[in-house]
């Protein structure tokens, strides 16, 4: 009995023991970086996974909901946004490795009948042109229009995704630079599910989500998924719809957990055995050269620093943020998810863990708009608008003013049908911020909506002269022009 007691108490201590070494992974300064972030308002919920070949290690802290304050852990559900591009890249490596396809497969044969990929020089985009944005594609194609600025991609269709392609003329040679697109990965993944003859999810659980048993990675939520969904939040704390990606949706779509991004993470590190290793790895190889320390491989980022070469990316939608990583050749991996947009994301605290000499970034003040919005609410716009300029005069020092702020809060009602008080709001923020072009842009989405289509092309106009190159801005004029021109000549008949 005496003796089984002593083995019991050596295993405790080595379990014990095996458990602080793993919260090790986690350091003291990156935990109470992460409280300060939630308890400043900055973000609702952050939930870390860390792998290394000892084990795996969770820290969360904050809410699923702010409304219900239900804690976060390692089995909520997150919208991992443009992390979905890494499982596209794979997607296509096990294609070529399978011997289906080749990187350098044209475009133009994986295209339906009728449908033209541009050519630029004589020369023709290939796949992994699409997977490492060096295409020429721009980042989002002239027609994309959304009905609703709250769930953007929702109303984007197959047939726009090849009109535009059909009518794309390149403004530069293919390959020639990098410019991110989630338009040339979602087209990509949609390529990809279309020679299978299945949806880019199915091609995806098929592929990738069943033979690594992640059951809570998909596009549509099951039961279960849906129960521990953490509710998205902007950069202001209000809650915010879920994205709907069905056309783009190699680009951005996927949903997920921190224990499915920690077991996605061990086969591509190699400590976990997977007959998708092979593609994985091909998908970590560079293909094209951002700058000295960022290189691209298929969907994924290789980040340079002194002799780590840090396998990456990051992930953002309406109400979340993300972020996945591993040091390659090494034992460390990080998942690091957020049901929060704030404009300093969670990429430090991720890249801090893989490598402690990298920074991280000073949680920001407190936003000012939870005071503007009671005020918006309870006092009418005149009284906000006045305590807006005197709060900015008197505790610039206290509140984050940031352009960012004033533009979720008009997104807000705007998603919310409350015109009045949207444009209110974007028109505080062009005179708070008269040098941002997307302010502009903003305040003219809201005016259009309002069918005050002549202030919203002085708006749209106003954006364009300070960018020139703001896509949207220039299609909304297009529309915009095209729509008076055609008014005019009714009205003359």
């Amino acid at each position: 009995m005496k003796k089984q007691f002593i083995i019991l108490l050596i295993l405790s201590q080595i379990v014990l023991f095996g458990c602080q070494a793993q919260n090790n992974n986690i350091s003291k300064e990156v935990k109470e970086n992460i409280k300060s972030r939630v308890d400043n308002g900055e973000n609702s919920g952050i939930v870390v996974g860390v792998i290394t070949s000892k084990g795996t290690t969770y820290y969360n802290y904050g809410v699923k909901s702010l409304e219900t304050n239900e804690p976060v852990n390692e089995n909520t559900v997150f919208e991992i946004g443009s992390i979905s591009k890494t499982f596209t890249g794979i997607l296509l490596a096990d294609m070529v490795v399978k011997g289906e396809l080749n990187l350098d497969t044209p475009l133009q044969e994986l295209l339906p009948n009728g449908i033209t990929a541009p050519e630029r020089n004589g020369k023709s985009i290939q796949l992994y042109q699409l997977s490492n944005h060096t295409s020429s594609f721009p980042g989002m194609p002239d027609n994309f229009n959304p009905a609703n600025s709250a769930n953007p991609y929702a109303d984007y269709s197959e047939e726009q995704l090849y009109a535009f392609l059909n009518g794309y003329e390149l403004t530069r040679d293919i390959g020639s630079e990098y410019e991110y697109s989630n338009y040339a990965q979602g087209l990509l993944g949609h390529l990809l599910a279309d020679k299978k003859q299945m949806s880019y999810e199915d091609l995806m659980i098929e592929v990738i989500a069943k033979p690594l048993k992640l059951e809570n990675t998909r596009i549509t939520l099951s039961t279960k998924m849906k129960e521990n969904l953490a509710i998205g939040h902007n950069s202001i704390g209000f809650q915010v719809e879920n994205w709907d990606i069905p056309t783009l949706a190699g680009a951005g779509a996927i949903r997920s957990t921190a224990v499915d991004m920690i077991n996605y993470l061990k086969p591509n590190m190699g400590l976990k055995e997977s007959s998708l290793y092979p593609a994985m790895q091909l998908s970590h190889k560079q293909t094209t050269k951002v700058h000295d320390n960022l290189m691209v491989g298929l969907g994924w980022h290789i980040l340079l620093r002194d002799e780590l070469e840090i396998v990456w990316h990051n992930g953002a939608t309406g109400g979340y943020r993300a972020f996945i990583g591993f040091i390659k050749g090494g034992d460390k991996g990080v998942v690091v998810l957020t049901n929060s947009k704030n404009p300093i994301g969670i990429d430090d605290i991720g890249v801090n863990i893989l490598d402690a000499t990298s920074p991280l970034t000073e949680p920001k003040k407190p936003s000012i708009i939870n005071h503007l919005k009671n005020s918006f609410e309870n006092d009418g716009i005149e009284v906000a608008t006045k305590k807006y300029w005197e709060l900015k005069k008197n505790q610039t020092n206290k509140y984050d003013f940031g352009e960012n702020q004033l533009n979720d809060l008009g997104y807000f009602y705007l998603s919310k049908g409350e015109l009045e008080k949207a444009i209110a709001v974007f028109n505080l923020n062009v005179k708070a911020f008269p040098n941002s072009s997307n302010v502009f842009n903003s305040y003219g989405e809201a005016l259009m909506k309002n069918n005050e289509n002549e202030k919203a092309i002085v708006s749209y106009k106003k954006s364009v002269e300070i960018n020139p190159d703001n896509a949207n801005s220039i299609a909304m004029l297009k529309k915009l022009e095209v729509d008076k021109e055609s008014s005019v000549k009714k009205n003359q008949k």
